[in-house]
């Protein structure tokens, strides 16, 4: 019987986290999913404690049956990303740069003694989703995530090697000198191509942010979690696509889309 669940009720997707026989089991259900979460819920351990975290743990507070608590939702990212690092990266006591990349974005530095959030964006899952319906027309996940896996982002952005040409540039040519900056001008551009320069301009954006933070706290390990993160080889790829240019050692974690609801469990 499981006796303590933790779930992190986020913008657009509810993490759950729990351990049965030893083993950290996770779930994910999206918020038009509540029915069937409480049904989960009621089904698996009607007398189990809850832990409950993130911006919809108060709505939800108000129709579980089960006993619950309400944790930190900072506290809780921050506990389970320790748990995971040791877990599955054998890391336990450096300290880092926390990304959480969910609907929007925050920004934690993590020591042994103490977490603190840095600064958040709007910029993150929500504007793959919102941006990517308005390109599309769609509104599946890993739809807009394979559009983006088939296109081209040089047919959208305007890049160094644009400007410059036919000359050499003073810098690498490949790097974006403006986001989107071909769409208007390129009418060959596909909506996949579009696609691929959205998730370079999220993961341009959140490199900038996240080693500009790195420096401030003199850390270079960056670990970056997220629902965003799941399936998501283009973001991925932006992520660690900057190493030769900045002093930054990228970290993901295989469950780190559930490091909320699994840190609402230690807390």
């Amino acid at each position: 019987m499981v006796k303590r669940i933790g779930i992190d009720a986020g913008g657009s997707l509810i993490k759950v986290a729990y351990e049965e026989r030893g083993q950290m089991h996770v779930k994910t259900y999206s918020n038009e999913e509540m029915d069937r979460l409480l049904n989960w819920l009621q089904v698996i351990s009607p007398d189990a404690v809850l832990y409950l975290t993130g911006g919809k743990s108060g709505y939800l507070r108000s129709v579980v049956k089960q006993s619950n608590h309400q944790v930190d939702e900072f506290e809780a990212t921050a506990e389970g990303t320790r748990f995971l690092l040791k877990q599955e990266k054998n890391i336990f006591d450096d300290d880092f740069i926390l990304v959480s990349i969910g609907t929007g974005t925050s920004i934690f530095s993590v020591t042994k003694q103490a977490h603190e959030r840095l600064l958040g964006s709007g910029i993150g899952g929500g504007t793959l989703m919102g941006l990517g319906h308005l390109i599309t027309g769609k509104s599946d996940f890993p739809e807009l995530v394979n559009l983006a896996k088939e296109g081209s982002y040089a047919n959208s952005d305007l890049l160094v090697k644009d400007i410059y040409a036919p000359n050499k540039p003073p810098i690498s040519g490949d790097l974006t000198a403006a986001n989107f900056g071909k769409a208007h001008l390129n009418k060959e551009a596909t909506e996949a191509d579009h696609m691929e320069s959205l998730v370079k301009l999220i993961g341009e954006t959140l490199i900038l942010l996240s080693t500009q933070a790195a420096a401030t706290q003199q850390v270079e390990k960056i670990v970056f979690i997220g629902s965003t993160l799941n399936g998501n080889e283009p973001l991925n790829n932006v992520l660690n696509g900057f190493q030769d240019m900045l002093p930054y050692e990228p970290i993901f974690l295989e469950k780190g889309a559930y490091a909320g609801a699994i840190g609402a469990l230690m807390v």
